[in-house]
């Protein structure tokens, strides 16, 4: 069953679990925040995003091809500004399907539907190697950088799926293609593929992968 809910499209890719800060300046955006903060139940203030595919977050042409699955999130934090701005925070709650976005009104509204994450036992040696790749890498990094990581490493399966492919230094494309993997068990050998390519890369060249340039955690929207 589809639903109807504000969007907000970002050049990123947003995982469950994850909280995500966004500086809202654009005004079809603040219009987006306008409403949410209307909404009188907090665990109600969601809204959804998917990646841009092509195009950009901001200006009249805007994104001009989308990724269909994305990520509800709610927004747990809000701070206003003088100049009509905000500063927000988001945390992602699950995946969905986008089927339809219209632009026609005061901001985007997608109709979209839940996606859920299929539930399959993760094999232990999955685990372990996930782990202990994500260890190296993070080990590897605080040579020249700081760590992606603050923390225990979760051990429940699903949590660490998502925390990996939140942490991993990849292009766009891998990080969509971590958050359409159909489970943990998938997400969780594809992940581990992706940072052990990255630490070979690192041995030979001791910088900072490529990716990191491109990365932010503010949304210019």
């Amino acid at each position: 069953m589809s639903t109807r809910i504000p969007m907000f499209p970002l050049n990123a890719v947003v995982y469950p679990g994850v909280s995500v800060p966004l500086h809202v300046f654009e005004d079809r955006y603040r219009a987006l925040v306008h409403h949410l903060l209307r909404v009188e139940d907090p665990a109600e203030r969601v809204f959804g995003s998917v990646g841009i595919r092509e195009g950009y977050e901001i200006g009249d042409h805007g994104a001009q091809s989308l990724f269909r699955i994305g990520v509800r999130l709610q927004m747990t934090e809000v701070e206003s500004h003088p100049d009509g701005t905000f500063d927000i925070v988001a945390v992602g709650r699950d995946r969905i399907r986008l089927d339809r976005l219209d632009g026609t009104g005061n901001f985007p509204m997608g109709e979209v539907a839940q996606l859920p994450e299929r539930t399959v036992p993760v094999p232990d040696h999955v685990m372990e190697r996930a782990r202990a790749t994500f260890t190296a890498y993070r080990h590897a990094l605080e040579q020249i950088a700081t760590d992606p990581y603050e923390g225990q490493i979760p051990d429940d399966p699903l949590f660490l799926s998502w925390t990996l492919a939140a942490c991993a230094p990849l292009p766009m494309a891998e990080r969509q293609e971590l958050l359409e993997a159909d489970d943990a068990e998938q997400r969780l050998i594809l992940v581990t593929d992706l940072l052990r390519s990255e630490l070979r890369a690192m041995n030979v060249i001791s910088s900072l992968p490529a990716t990191e340039v491109a990365r932010t955690r503010w949304s210019p929207n």
